[in-house]
């Protein structure tokens, strides 16, 4: 397998970040995915992925994802600016514990600009980009 032997840890949240870690997972990395406790089984990209639960609002929670990077090769997280520092996780944070750490962010609108700190799905960026509009019926012209 071309990734086996990469360590990477996967912060559960919405596609893409899944997605990134399933395909990864494939092709032989080893993922182990940080779900929040309790978290709804309703993720169908866990293919070959090993999980653990962390409460990451918990100081032990923090300690248990510093200790799960300090020999991982890369990191992926979902979450809007801000979030991983306010959780202690931040690359600035992580990097001192491991500075060969790849600390890859995929968030909808990046780090900085306008729409940062909206949520990134599908229907946004289609509704955004004009897309929406040129494939929807219009109501006020079907008669």
């Amino acid at each position: 397998m071309a990734l086996k032997g990469l360590k990477v840890i996967e912060m559960a949240g919405l596609a893409p970040t899944p997605l990134a870690g399933m395909i990864l997972a494939d092709f032989g990395a080893s993922v182990v995915r940080v779900d929040r406790p309790h978290a709804p089984l309703m993720d169908h990209l866990t293919r070959h992925k090993r999980s653990v639960s962390v409460n990451l609002h918990h100081p032990e929670g923090t300690r248990i994802v510093h200790k799960l990077c300090n020999s991982a090769d890369v990191l992926i997280e979902p979450y809007r600016p801000g979030v991983m520092e306010k959780l202690g996780l931040g690359p600035d944070e992580l990097l001192k514990i491991n500075p060969r750490l790849i600390y890859c962010r995929l968030t909808g609108f990046g780090q900085s600009g306008p729409l940062s700190q909206k949520a990134g799905h599908d229907i946004n960026y289609v509704a955004i980009s004009g897309v929406l509009s040129i494939t929807s019926v219009d109501a006020r012209t079907k008669q």
